[in-house]
């Protein structure tokens, strides 16, 4: 492990392009929800003609599927995110988080997306063929509301990203729920390096982050870790399917 400097200035350094974690091996750990969002959406995409993936990052997980329908389009908003999902997959475009989205009524059989920063149900039912499914793995309220705790003070718990929230737009936008499965999942990050670049890329966690700005809590992070050999927070998701009658 290096010094408390060369920790924070090595988690300031790394790009923050993409939705690839691959960087945190070895530094953090993250429990994974036991429903395998991964393999559940790469079932999905092989079994249907059209889908689109809303948000979808740098098009990782999505691309990893071994087979795409053969219409697959998705959505960025943030436009370095939206150059690494055009060498993933085969039709990106920029449309903002929370809509309009730029296809036409009655378009997918299928809409995923994974960790969506806001999720427009009403244009996720207009574009939805009849029968058609939304399927998404969700942030959930109070998500590692400790690694929050620590670098701001307590903050209260919005219930803005809860189930019964997501269970009540869906049905307002005409949606039929199928499943809806909430999970607590254990996170663990051993060294401060891994603390920055999570708070760089995880922006809600600690809104307006910066390293000049948190430099005393990040020193009483790295203490703490070096004492504990981790710092353990709690991540929440959750599973919506919902159907378009």
């Amino acid at each position: 492990m290096g010094t408390f400097e060369e920790l924070v200035a090595e988690g300031a350094a790394v790009p923050l392009e993409g939705w690839d974690f691959a960087w945190f091996e070895g530094r953090a750990t993250e429990e994974r929800p036991p429903w395998g969002y991964a393999s559940l959406i790469a079932a999905r995409l092989g079994a249907v003609s059209s889908a689109l993936d809303l948000q979808t990052g740098g098009g990782e997980v999505t691309a990893s599927a071994p087979v795409l329908p053969p219409l697959m389009a998705a959505t960025e908003s943030w436009p370095p995110n939206a150059l690494v999902a055009a060498k993933n997959l085969p039709f990106v475009v920029r449309a903002p988080d929370s809509g309009p989205l730029p296809f036409r009524d009655s378009s997918f059989d299928l809409v995923i997306s994974r960790h969506p920063v806001v999720t427009p149900w009403g244009e996720i039912a207009r574009v939805l063929r009849a029968g058609g499914i939304y399927l998404s793995q969700q942030i959930g309220a109070g998500t590692n509301r400790e690694l929050t705790d620590f670098m701001m003070g307590p903050q209260p718990v919005s219930e803005a990203r809860g189930v019964a929230v997501a269970r009540a737009a869906a049905e307002a936008a005409g949606l039929e729920v199928l499943r809806l499965e909430p999970v607590a999942l254990r996170v663990a990050f051993f060294d401060v390096a891994a603390v920055v670049h999570f708070l760089r890329k995880v922006l809600w966690t600690v809104p307006g982050f910066t390293v000049e700005g948190y430099r005393d809590r990040l020193l009483d992070m790295h203490a703490h870790i070096q004492e504990h050999g981790e710092f353990v927070c709690t991540s929440t998701r959750f599973l919506v399917e919902a159907r378009r009658p």
